[in-house]
């Protein structure tokens, strides 16, 4: 499991783009597409199988334990039902050490979920594949 910031753009369509021009005049200037029209944190749970849930996290809203604990329930609903007959033997899960992953609450619900928790130690580089994916379709 992995967060992620994902920027969203709203670019011209190519018939938006276009305009008349008389032949031999210069082509129009472009500004450089700004950075984002906005931003929204991306939860990604995969396996070795791929991508198994992508939550949006809701605008103005923060992750915090209740909200991370919900997502590791609906997580679970998900595997259960996508991994059918692979679930048999518990979950081995890995998360960094963010605060909402610390938190009492989600040790709680971890443990009533019996997963089985890798440590992600302080100093280790965050090497998760959603890091280095271009495209979520």
């Amino acid at each position: 499991m992995d967060e992620i910031w994902l920027y969203h753009y709203d670019p011209e369509t190519k018939q938006q783009s276009m305009e008349w021009r008389h032949r031999g005049s210069p082509r129009p200037k472009k500004s450089r597409v700004q950075k984002s029209a906005g931003k929204v944190l991306a939860s990604i749970f995969w396996d070795q199988d791929g991508i198994l849930l992508i939550n949006y996290l809701p605008k103005g809203q923060t992750i915090n334990a209740e909200y991370y604990s919900s997502l590791l329930v609906q997580f679970t609903d998900i595997l259960k039902e996508k991994r059918r007959g692979t679930f048999t033997k518990g979950v081995l899960f890995w998360h960094d050490n963010a605060p909402a992953h610390r938190a009492l609450a989600t040790q709680k619900i971890l443990i009533y979920l019996s997963f089985q928790c890798l440590d992600h130690s302080p100093d280790s580089q965050d090497l998760a594949p959603s890091d280095y994916t271009c495209s979520l379709d």
